[in-house]
């Protein structure tokens, strides 16, 4: 038998925590010293880890006394229900990482965050899947909408969507300076590139697009944030010139 301290070595658990188990029950020792001291065996050890197991999975103290203690304990509905918690859980985690990526992607466009925003983000966040599925059936065929859901989303880290956020971020920085200045325009080169890429030159789905997003109720529906109207409008007047810049270019080449 060993002695409480060296457990705790072992286990990592302090001698409160074993005081505690023996206290309740949950944990007896299987003696003592002469001078008091707590010994355990190994059948207490092997009983420590599964105390150990079962609290790492969520199960309260008073849970894994019953469990152990009912030789005849349901393990499979037990671990089931935990199982289903941790499921749960997990979701909220993800839901709270989108919540904090979509703050933090906003925090880039707009350089600041408010309770508004805030909330706004919660909302789109928390958007009905199965209606923005509807909406998407309603707006797109099937194989328009496959491609939808690669759109960017404010609540996405993924590279892609960082580069769009990072590009809005930049136009809405230099409006200012107009649709004609050489930062505004090798912007909107950019967004270009990243459309063609994004749509493979499928103009069809490329101006769908850009008619919900330029839509402040349509881009609601479908998960997307919504851009200022006066952003938007700049963007198509910014690219409207760089088509025809383009235009006069090639006229001039030719």
């Amino acid at each position: 038998m060993i002695s409480i301290k060296e457990v705790t070595k072992q286990t990592g658990l302090t001698v409160r925590t074993l005081r505690h188990y023996d206290h309740i029950g949950l944990l007896l020792p299987a003696g003592k010293t002469d001078g008091g001291h707590r010994l355990y065996g190994e059948k207490e050890l092997k009983k420590l880890q599964e105390i150990q197991f079962l609290k790492s999975l969520g199960f309260s103290l008073k849970e894994i006394a019953e469990m152990l203690a009912n030789e005849k304990h349901d393990w499979f509905s037990g671990l089931q229900s935990q199982l289903n918690y941790i499921i749960r859980e997990k979701e909220k985690l993800e839901q709270m990482e989108k919540m904090v990526t979509g703050l933090m992607n906003q925090f880039t466009l707009e350089g600041k965050v408010d309770m508004q925003q805030i909330q706004q983000l919660i909302h789109f966040s928390q958007q009905n899947k199965f209606m923005r599925e509807e909406f998407l059936q309603q707006q797109f065929k099937e194989d328009k909408k496959k491609l939808f859901d690669l759109l960017p989303n404010v609540n996405s880290s993924d590279p892609d969507t960082l580069e769009w956020v990072a590009l809005l971020a930049q136009i809405k920085k230099h409006m200012a300076k107009g649709i004609e200045s050489v930062e505004v325009q090798r912007i909107i080169r950019r967004l270009l590139e990243k459309d063609q890429e994004l749509f493979a030159g499928n103009e069809e789905l490329s101006n769908a697009f850009w008619e919900v997003r330029k839509s402040q109720e349509k881009s609601e529906m479908t998960g997307l944030y919504p851009i200022e109207q006066e952003v938007l409008e700049f963007v198509e007047a910014a690219t409207d010139y760089f088509f025809k810049k383009e235009a006069e270019r090639m006229g001039g080449e030719s």
